[in-house]
């Protein structure tokens, strides 16, 4: 197989992993998880978002979370941010990269951020400029690449074209999003075969939830496909409140363990991941969703 000899995980856990808990998570639990996984050897955490309190509740207090991490060189902490207020309020609390989140889907868009996809772009022409003009690194996601909960069927041009108008914006990478975990690999390989035509394959990375089980597949499909850099949150945590029936992001303990299988060199310890999942699932008082962590939890060290 045709594999690239290092890949870039890029954890979510602490933002895309957390953000629907119901119960408000107190920062300093945010903080230690945040720094055991700072620990483990990930180069790239997002940590925080600075979207409306009321409509995530669960990150109003990203720039406490930021300001009470230990911050460890060459690791990047990231935040998703909206609009021009929640990209000023990331770079008060020290943020050097930060997210934009648009859809491939127009009605995803409407139910997820309360416009137009070409809404979504105005907003973010406000906010590439200002943070290219600080040093702030721009990432962008585009969701609903293999379907839609509401639209069903999302055409590859679609997504080609979304991913093209982020990276003309300046997103230095864009990760394509299975929200709702529909794809297949055929479907994934030949997405992004796609998409490469419009944007470098080395800008590119993927971000699978795993509801009908395919994930690990997909990222395997991804990898022959060319792709280097890879998303998921920590004991599988996650979900999206606007994908109905969807279920969390895939496991980085699974991915690691795929990667690890494949001699694709990561960077990240195995053991000290699981125990990160470990603490936060022990707090939220749930088993982890992590089928390896699960295996292996009579090995898991104690941190």
């Amino acid at each position: 197989m045709n594999l690239p000899r290092r890949v870039k995980m890029v954890e979510v856990g602490p933002r895309d992993g957390l953000q629907n808990e119901v119960s408000v998570i107190p920062p300093a639990v945010k903080i230690d998880f945040i720094d055991r996984l700072s620990a483990t050897g990930l180069t790239a955490i997002e940590a925080a978002s600075f979207v409306a309190p009321q409509a995530v509740p669960q990150m109003a207090d990203g720039a406490a979370v930021l300001a009470g991490i230990k911050r460890r060189p060459g690791v990047v902490y990231s935040a998703l941010v909206p609009n021009r207020r929640g990209l000023e309020a990331a770079m008060v609390a020290g943020v050097e990269e930060v997210a934009l989140f648009a859809a491939a889907s127009e009605s995803f868009s409407q139910h997820n951020i309360n416009c137009s996809i070409d809404g979504s772009f105005v907003r973010f022409a406000e906010v590439a400029p200002l943070a290219l003009a600080r040093g702030v690194r721009l990432r962008g996601y585009v969701s609903c690449v293999a379907g839609c909960p509401y639209e069903g069927a999302i055409t590859p041009e679609k997504v080609a074209e979304v991913t093209r108008r982020l990276f003309d914006l300046g997103c230095y990478e864009i990760s394509l999003g299975d929200t709702i975990g529909v794809g297949t690999p055929r479907q994934i390989e030949q997405l992004i075969q796609l998409v490469a035509t419009q944007v470098p394959l080395e800008r590119l990375a993927v971000h699978f939830h795993d509801t009908y089980g395919q994930a690990l597949a997909n990222i395997l499909a991804a990898l022959q496909a060319g792709i280097a850099v890879v998303d998921s949150s920590v004991a599988g945590l996650g979900g999206c409140p606007y994908a109905p029936g969807a279920s969390g992001n895939v496991a980085s303990e699974d991915v690691l363990y795929l990667l690890n299988g494949l001699g694709i060199d990561t960077g990240v310890d195995q053991d000290l991941l699981i125990a990160a999942g470990h603490f936060i699932c022990e707090y939220l008082h749930r088993p982890t969703g992590s089928k390896v962590a699960r295996a292996l939890a009579g090995r898991c060290v104690a941190v």
